[in-house]
């Protein structure tokens, strides 16, 4: 017994010469490192949750800036085509998506036609009826959204006296709750 004994002591010094020098400061790193690694660990699963909040916040703020931006994309189209028809005594104007699928960074067309022409792209208006039409657009957007004060700068300059005349009517219509500021050269 005694040498069996003997022989296991023996094998044992043997297996911790076999293992080297201890270090008596193991347990204290390991419990530094995992402390360590549980702040980490708790640090990199909040960055997760807050991830996913955001995410969550930017569906949702997407959805109701597309629901808001349709809604008075709707609107001003209405507009646009009540005043345009009133500064032109007629004709159509339209506005649309280019990419309805995405509202948000979607372009915008703006067809026009004015009282007996075809329907008819801004780039192919006379410098006039571009200036009436952008006119008819900024009231449709000013109509959804008015402001206290407005400021015009020559933007009757490419009309001729018949379109100044209508300028100057739309510019009335709206000043009763609106204060104009209108740089101008035309004397009238």
């Amino acid at each position: 017994e005694e040498t069996a004994d003997s022989a296991l002591v023996e094998e044992l010094q043997e297996k911790i010469q076999r293992l080297g020098p201890v270090n008596v400061l193991a347990i204290e790193e390991y419990d530094q490192e995992k402390e360590r690694l549980d702040f980490l660990t708790q640090q990199r699963d909040d960055l997760v949750s807050a991830r996913s909040s955001l995410l969550k916040l930017i569906e949702e703020i997407n959805k109701t800036a597309r629901e808001r931006f349709l809604d008075t994309f709707s609107k001003v189209q209405n507009n646009f085509q009540e005043i345009f028809t009133s500064l032109f005594e007629g004709g159509q104007a339209h506005i649309s998506l280019a990419d309805d699928s995405d509202p948000l960074e979607s372009p915008i067309e703006v067809i026009a036609r004015p009282r007996g022409k075809k329907m008819l792209g801004l780039s192919l208006l006379s410098g006039g009826e571009k200036a009436l039409t952008a006119l008819a657009l900024l009231f449709a957007i000013y109509t959804v959204k008015p402001s206290p004060f407005c400021i015009l700068d020559e933007a009757d300059a490419p009309l001729d006296d018949a379109n100044i005349d209508r300028f100057l009517t739309i510019i009335r219509r709206y000043a009763r709750n609106t204060q104009f500021i209108i740089v101008t050269h035309n004397k009238r």
